[in-house]
């Protein structure tokens, strides 16, 4: 269906179609391919993360929001990674909660779903927290690499509960509107520019990604308990 416009996108109504046929065939896809594939996303969302810290180590003396900015560019490379290769990431398969809203799919089905992506992102956090610990990488720019990380892991560790749940339901909300918005496009290109500025902003805002955090807080304590006496020396 083409919009009547010049851009040739799509227009909502079949935006919202589309996101109806993924959703169904998220949830009916076999667990064990939605497994691996989730675990494809945990892995897609550490390397942003990744991306995210590398790109803000040293970046103390400029301005607040501009740090924050580039953090949140370059950790939409998860999502645009998720989305053209086609993992499974949860705060993006929540969507499928349209097919359900359609009556193409139950409530057991979504549900079988939402936990078999959740685990299976844990999964491929975990096993990239320790292939970084195994690269040594903590180390770089003369521990400032690993430090950083401490530090962001420290601060996402003293929210409240509820502002936790709050700051993750808004980063939620970006994600879905990213991916709602990919749904419009017609080129690979499309897909990934739409998706940019949704994501820098929760980053940027300071929301919280549970899968994220599903690399950094471990990340954060593997440092912490497990770095070389170097580290700490280089750090002060």
């Amino acid at each position: 269906m083409k919009a009547d416009n010049p851009f040739d996108l799509l227009l909502p109504a079949a935006m919202a179609k589309v996101a109806e046929e993924a959703g169904v065939y998220k949830a009916t896809k076999h667990p064990m391919k939605t497994f691996y594939l989730a675990i494809t996303a945990g892995v897609f969302i550490s390397i942003a993360f990744v991306f995210y810290i590398t790109a803000t180590t040293g970046t103390a003396a400029m301005p607040f929001g501009i740090a924050k900015l580039i953090g949140g560019v370059c950790f939409s490379l998860g999502l645009i990674l998720c989305v053209i290769c086609g993992a499974d990431l949860f705060t993006s398969t929540v969507l499928i909660v349209v097919a359900k809203a359609s009556g193409r799919i139950t409530w057991g089905q979504l549900a079988k779903n939402w936990l078999n992506v959740y685990f299976g992102n844990l999964v491929g956090a975990l096993l990239f927290v320790l292939l970084m610990w195994l690269s040594g990488e903590y180390m770089t720019a003369n521990g400032g690499w690993g430090l950083n990380v401490l530090q962001t892991a420290d601060h996402k560790l003293h929210h409240t509960f509820v502002e936790a749940v709050s700051l993750g339901i808004l980063a939620n909300l970006m994600v879905c509107l990213a991916v709602w918005m990919s749904y419009s496009g017609r080129s690979l290109m499309d897909k990934a520019m739409i998706m940019v500025l949704p994501v820098a902003m929760f980053v940027a805002s300071g929301f919280e990604h549970s899968i994220a955090n599903m690399f950094m807080i471990p990340m954060g304590i593997v440092i912490r308990n497990f770095a070389s006496p170097e580290f700490w020396t280089a750090i002060g």
